[in-house]
This record gives structure tokens, C-alpha cells and sequence, in this order.
């Protein structure tokens, strides 16, 4: 057996007795492959471990960066309360059709906005609504801009907020100092912000599974 099939064996486990799909996950998923959405959304246990760190923050107000499909959507959604808020940015029209779609089938549209443009276009505009801080950030999006994304997060949030930035092992490149890849670049000039910035505690875990070889940083909002 592969070190890959392993991976992928031990994700169905958990998959299967942890973090199952539904119908309304299944059909998110089937949908945006057949619409021919890139398959870069979370596995479903990456998925249930956003929905616990929301459950857990207690999060009334959530800002994702990156819809895709609105698999991830979906899970972080589920943690809200009745009057919970989730704000979704979505670069392509394209996708965020698709995951309006897939929200609404899910019974969540009440509660989710999702916002069609670049990011950094649309990050200065919700400031400009002067907008409650959220309680959690989820950026996952072109890793060139990860460490604007950071940067306007911590605009957006406050002490006790928890920024979550995924992706930031890819596939081990992250720690390749001579690397003039972009994602590479963004990523590792995203994580030196979180080191070094004095409003900022934060981790980074290294992940196996379905995705393949990456992980994800943590941030903790400081007073």
C-alpha cells in the first residue's frame, strides 16, 4: 500500500465515523464537480474541525475568504446560531452561482452572504461598513495575497477572534527560502506576519489525508 492510499484509508475512516456527509454536503460536492469547480475544498474531517473551532470560539459572525463551491461554507454555517452571521468572498461569479446554490439546498442562505469580486476589493468595502468584529476568519484563497488577507483580518476582528489560513504546508515548499513561487512567497510572508506581529498568537499543523501533504496556521486575535 502507498503512503498516499494510506492517507486516503485513514481520512475514509475518520470520514465515515467523525465527520460524514450528508445530502446536502454530497450534493455540494457533486455539483461543483460537475460544474467543473477545482476539487481544493476541505475533506470532510478538515470541514468538521472548522465547524468545531467555530462551535468552540462560540462564533456569532464568521468572514470566509474563498468560497469555491461552498462546501467549507456549509460547515462553518452549521456552527451559527439562528442570527448568526457568515460572509463569503468569492473571485469568480462562476463559483459563488454554484455556491449560492448549494447553500440555499442546504438551509442556510438566511444566514450566509456570499460576495462576488476580488478580495481585496472587497475587504475595504465591508470595512467600510463598520461591521461587528467577526469572531472567526477563514482564508482560503490565492496564496500570493495570504498575508494581505491576514492583515485585513486583524482589521476586522478583535481580542479573542480566531484566524484560520489554510493550505500553508504546500506539499513541504513552504520552507523553501530560495522558493520564488507565489503561493510560496505569500504563504511564508503570511506566517512570518503571524510570528512576528504583536497582536498575534500563532501555530502552524501539518496535515495528511485526502488533500494530500499540506496544514494549516492558527491565529489567535490578542488584546
Amino acid at each position: 500500500m502507498s503512503e498516499s492510499q494510506r492517507w486516503d484509508d485513514v481520512d475514509d475512516y475518520f470520514t465515515t465515523h467523525l465527520a460524514r456527509n450528508d445530502e446536502a454536503l454530497e450534493a455540494a460536492l457533486r455539483d461543483s464537480e460537475a460544474a467543473g469547480l477545482p476539487p481544493v475544498n476541505v475533506t470532510a474531517p478538515q470541514g468538521k474541525f472548522l465547524q468545531l473551532l467555530a462551535e468552540i470560539q462560540g462564533a456569532r459572525t464568521i468572514l470566509e475568504i474563498g468560497t469555491l463551491g461552498g462546501y467549507s461554507t456549509i460547515w462553518l454555517a452549521r456552527a451559527l446560531p439562528a442570527d448568526g452571521r457568515l460572509i463569503s468572498l468569492e473571485y469568480s461569479p462562476r463559483h459563488a452561482e454554484i455556491a449560492t446554490r448549494n447553500i440555499a439546498r442546504a438551509g442556510l442562505d438566511k444566514l450566509v452572504e456570499v460576495r462576488v469580486g476580488a478580495a481585496l476589493d472587497s475587504l475595504p468595502q465591508l470595512a467600510d461598513e463598520n461591521p461587528a468584529p467577526f469572531d472567526l476568519v477563514f482564508i482560503d484563497a490565492d496564496k500570493s495575497n495570504n498575508p494581505h488577507y491576514v492583515e485585513w483580518a486583524l482589521r476586522l476582528t478583535s481580542a479573542g477572534s480566531l484566524i484560520v489560513v489554510d493550505n500553508v504546508v504546500r506539499d513541504g515548499r513552504v520552507a523553501d527560502a530560495h522558493s520564488t513561487a507565489p503561493d510560496v512567497q505569500g504563504t511564508r510572508t503570511a506566517i512570518e506576519l503571524i510570528g512576528k506581529h504583536p497582536r498575534l498568537s500563532g501555530t502552524a499543523i501539518q496535515t495528511v489525508g485526502g488533500k494530500g501533504y499540506d496544514g494549516f496556521a492558527l491565529a489567535r486575535v490578542l488584546a
